[in-house]
C-alpha cells in the first residue's frame, strides 16, 4: 500500500490548523505543531490509514515524508 506523502501533509494541516504550505521535508514542529497536537495526529493518522504507530517511533518521525514512511511500512 503506498501512502502519499500529500495524503499525510492534509492530515498534519488539519489537525495542526497549519497552513498548506508544509512541505515533505519540513520539521512539523518547526512548524507550530505542540505535543497535544502530536497525540491527535497520532491517532488521526491511524484512523485513516488503519494503522498502529509505536510511540516511540512516532516521536521521531517529525517530517511528513518520514511519517508517511512509517505508515507505509507498518500499513496491513
Amino acid at each position: 500500500m503506498a501512502i502519499e506523502v500529500e495524503k499525510v501533509i492534509e492530515v498534519i494541516v488539519t489537525v495542526g490548523s497549519l497552513p498548506a504550505v508544509i512541505k515533505p521535508d519540513d520539521d512539523i514542529y518547526d512548524a507550530g505543531f505542540s505535543s497535544i497536537r502530536a497525540l491527535q495526529l497520532l491517532t488521526e493518522l491511524e484512523d485513516k490509514f488503519n494503522v498502529t504507530l509505536p510511540d516511540d517511533r512516532f516521536s521521531v518521525a517529525r517530517t511528513p515524508r518520514a511519517l508517511s514512511a512509517l505508515i507505509q511500512e507498518l500499513a496491513p
